[in-house]
């Protein structure tokens, strides 16, 4: 619980970021960390709340034990709150980066707009560790002499392959890329999370005994009952990749794509990888993004680093309340007026904003048709309106996993949503043998539900492959 009047005493301190003039020239980090005793001071705030709802369903998927680390933290033992994090959560330095943080939306102290700044010590505490030496392989004690294959090594398929190999298990984990992190890897771009963050954790997986295999995409280089018949468990972990398509009149003209593909891109490209696709590159253009999601502003932010003369966002939804209804909403992840660190750095966001249409000459997009729209978000005519643009980028969220390949293949059975069917008990599949988790099972999500899902799919499999385990869920 920290100090006990760590809350009347200690204003809430945020980390600070790089002035957008400097940032928006690399693709680095820009958070200035905050030093080990103003930490300290933020974990003091953590106040004797009674429940806390900050690790509960709605703040922590993964339940970390917040005021535990917070405490620890205070009284100067930053090892013991190290070893208690990671007890819950396999990846710190990942969701203290990139989770939004429903944590500190449900801290009590937020009634009063002054919660804790759980993600902050979090992070601190994740770096901490690797700079300490304390993060070290975790060797299983025995080998069970079993062998579980994992498709996909985003941080559920990470999470799942490194809890079962601390179990004893032979875990080789399949990649479709050439490196491994997934989504964290090639769709969250630098300046959020730097991607020695991942490698750093595939090292040690490895010398936990995790076999990874890179370029092998299941249900096309290699078939889903190969990987049956060579494991006695498979785990299907390979996020949900499909955009959700518009269908925009003029959505084929050149100049116009998913956001994905670019971020992927770009990210390759920051990456050293190489890259077979033709170029997208916001350089000298009038950028425009639809969607005003977490994949939207990484599109804004990216297209600023490439030197974007202008971006502009759009939302159909009306802007939000500049604050939330405390006591109609909290400890729930509340609908009101945001601003990230990528919009920040200059972009103009229209709001109540459908888009109708591209527009285009010679085969190539010159603008966005649009229109305001009502409560019921249809467009109001007369209101229509065209924006300047060179590059479109639609990221107004995905629609499942890809079905070509490895789910057309499996044979496994659908959800009406088209997710892999699989409960949060067993997470197996219809077909035997075969397991689903993370946003493959449960649709577009947060990095804290993979690692949660993960670590609840290795001891689903742990318990079906030895009868019982000691693997928490």
């Amino acid at each position: 619980m920290g100090k006990v009047t760590g809350f009347l005493e200690i204003d809430r301190r945020e980390q600070k970021y790089q002035p957008a003039s400097d940032r928006i020239r690399h693709f680095r980090e820009f958070t200035l960390p905050l030093p080990d005793a103003e930490v300290q001071n933020q974990a003091a705030r953590c106040m004797d709340c009674g429940i806390p709802f900050c690790h509960g369903p709605n703040g922590c998927p993964i339940h970390n034990q917040i005021p535990d680390w917070n405490d620890l933290v205070y009284n100067e033992d930053w090892e013991a709150a190290v070893a208690n994090l990671h007890s819950t959560n396999n990846f710190p330095e990942f969701t203290g980066r990139v989770c939004p943080a429903p944590c500190e939306e449900a801290c009590t102290l937020n009634l009063e707009d002054m919660p804790v700044t759980i993600k902050t010590v979090e992070q601190a505490l994740a770096d901490k560790a690797w700079k300490m030496g304390w993060i070290k392989p975790e060797l299983a004690a025995a080998k069970t002499g079993k062998s579980v294959g994992v498709v996909g090594s985003g941080p559920a398929g990470m999470a799942a392959a490194q809890q079962l190999a601390r179990a004893g298990h032979e875990v080789h984990v399949y990649e479709r890329e050439p490196k491994a992190g997934g989504l964290l890897r090639y769709g969250i771009p630098d300046f959020k999370m730097e991607k020695h963050h991942i490698d750093r954790r595939v090292k040690q997986m490895e010398a936990e005994g995790v076999t990874f295999h890179y370029g092998v995409n299941v249900g096309v280089t290699t078939s889903t009952q190969e990987l049956l018949d060579k494991h006695d468990a498979v785990l299907l972990a390979g996020g949900a990749e499909a955009p959700r398509d518009p269908g925009l009149p003029g959505q084929e003209l050149e100049g116009v794509h998913f956001a994905m593909p670019y971020l992927v891109q770009s990210n390759r490209r920051e990456g050293g990888e190489r890259i077979d696709e033709v170029p997208i590159l916001a350089s000298g253009r009038h950028v425009v993004v639809v969607g005003g999601g977490d994949t939207a502003s990484d599109c804004v932010g990216t297209a600023f680093r490439q030197g974007a003369l202008s971006v502009t966002q759009l939302d159909i939804r009306p802007v939000p309340p500049a604050k939330e209804d405390k006591l109609a909403v909290w400890p729930y992840w509340p609908t009101k007026f945001r601003t990230s660190s990528s919009q920040a750095e200059g972009a103009e966001r229209e709001f109540a904003c459908a888009t109708l249409g591209i527009e285009g000459r010679n085969g190539r997009v010159t603008g966005v048709k649009c229109a305001r729209v009502d409560a019921k978000r249809q467009p109001i005519s007369g209101t229509e309106f065209v924006l300047r643009a060179d590059l479109v980028f639609l990221a107004i969220g995905f629609a499942g996993p890809l079905k070509a390949g490895l789910l057309d293949q499996s044979g496994a059975a659908l959800d009406r949503r088209g997710n892999l069917e699989a409960d949060d008990e067993s997470y197996l599949t219809s077909v035997p043998k075969l397991y689903a988790a993370g946003d493959m099972r449960r649709g577009q999500s947060l990095v804290v539900w993979a690692i949660r899902e993960g670590r609840q799919a290795a001891h689903a499999i742990d318990l079906a492959l030895m009868g019982a385990t000691t693997l928490p869920r």
